[in-house]
């Protein structure tokens, strides 16, 4: 059956914590202790179930992930970190794992406490029903600001036998991920194949940083982001534990596409977006420069309301490109909207060409692409615009 994954077993429901009757704790859970690596916050801020989750993770090995939606536990102190205990424990205990195999993710409002009593009665509930085919209610549980829920799916083959790659994120809102390998962004990757730890972490950083690590929607890094993957062997499907071998080489391109097609989502349901902008930045003297200059325009308000409206502001993208830190000289950069060239050697083209961009504008994907001529390097970045919804939805969302 397309979506399921061998060993795997999902579940959720509604205990309370989110008002209106919304869906807010969800389980994950493995058949058999399976393989794990993950990335987590670089927030020096971190959120107490991080900070276990970090911990726990150094086995690894994982057999459970507990999350829940609608309170973030972060900046709860002493008491918000045994809340994260206590949430293991209470998996562990119900699942008869021990307690290192349970990791533990939270993400909403940030300073309250969680409602122990409420997950008390919900943790059975959740242990009760485990199902294959939930997947879908795990991806809806996770939300908050969200639009809708995201998940995404792969099926390769090595030899005759399958293997399959199931991916589920949650984010809108306080997404600039950056995240320490060992990123409010939850993503929750699990696969049947049997892999080692070693190459699976190899894989794993590799294409992390292709793709979550290279969005972004307003630049602040959420204080709860994490990143897990988990392999349980259980498709029979071996994988040589060689770096560079086909099956290898199969199996990241499957992780890239599941992750990939999870961050563009994530970018697309930005809170109160209506654009998704890839920002291309071509012939800079390094990757890192090429990155510096991306952000700079991505993260710039100006840049995404011009975004908003619909208006080909090409000065707010060379302004932006010239407090970027990195050393350009601005009468070689060239500016295009998709294909639409409007500034050549630093100078405007034409009105005739800025009204070509704002047509391009309309639609909801297009392109602008910055190129430097300072040397070969080029870095890619996703972004959405910023409209008045983003603003009252941020305006009031504890009040």
């Amino acid at each position: 059956m397309r979506g399921v994954v061998k060993g795997f077993q999902f579940s959720a429901i509604t205990a309370g914590i989110k008002a209106g009757g919304r869906p807010d704790l969800a389980l994950i859970c493995s058949e058999v202790p399976a393989i794990v690596v993950g990335a987590f916050t670089t927030n020096q801020v971190q959120a107490a179930p991080v900070t276990v989750s970090k911990r726990n993770i150094r086995s690894g090995r994982c057999s459970a992930i507990i999350i829940n939606s609608g309170n973030a536990n972060a900046c709860t102190g002493a008491r918000g970190l045994q809340d994260a205990e206590w949430m293991v424990k209470e998996t562990s205990d119900r699942l008869h794992l021990p307690r290192q195999h349970v990791l533990v993710c939270s993400t909403g409002k940030i300073g309250e406490w969680i409602p122990r009593k409420s997950l008390h009665r919900g943790i059975p509930r959740l242990v009760k029903g485990l199902s294959p085919q939930g997947a879908s209610s795990v991806a809806r549980a996770i939300l908050t600001t969200d639009r809708g829920p995201k998940i995404s799916f792969f099926e390769g083959k090595i030899g005759k036998k399958k293997f399959h790659l199931l991916g589920i994120a949650k984010g809108a809102g306080m997404i600039f991920p950056r995240m320490k390998r060992e990123a409010t962004m939850l993503a929750f990757l699990m696969t049947d194949l049997r892999i080692g730890r070693p190459l699976l972490k190899s894989i794993f950083d590799r294409v992390l940083d292709q793709t979550f690590h290279c969005i972004t929607v307003d630049g602040d890094t959420s204080t709860n982001d994490t990143v897990l993957l988990i392999a349980n062997g259980m498709a029979a499907a071996p994988l040589a534990v060689r770096s560079g071998s086909k099956e290898a080489l199969l199996f990241e391109k499957g992780l890239h596409q599941v992750m990939q097609e999870l961050a563009l989502k994530v970018v697309q349901d930005g809170e109160g977006a209506t654009k998704r902008v890839q920002i291309d930045v071509l012939g800079a003297r390094s990757w890192r420069e090429a990155q510096r200059v991306a952000e700079t325009i991505a993260h710039s308000p100006l840049v995404k309301t011009s975004f908003f409206g619909e208006d080909p502001n090409w000065g707010r993208i060379l302004a932006a490109v010239g407090r970027s830190k990195v050393r350009i000289d601005p009468d070689v950069v060239d500016i295009y909207y998709n294909n639409v060239c409007l500034v050549k050697r630093g100078l405007r083209r034409s009105v005739g060409a800025e009204r070509r961009a704002h047509h391009v504008m309309k639609k909801n994907d297009f392109r602008v692409t910055i190129a430097l001529h300072q040397g070969n390097a080029r870095f890619s970045l996703w972004t959405s615009d910023l409209g008045t919804n983003y603003v009252k939805l941020n305006a009031t969302y504890r009040t």
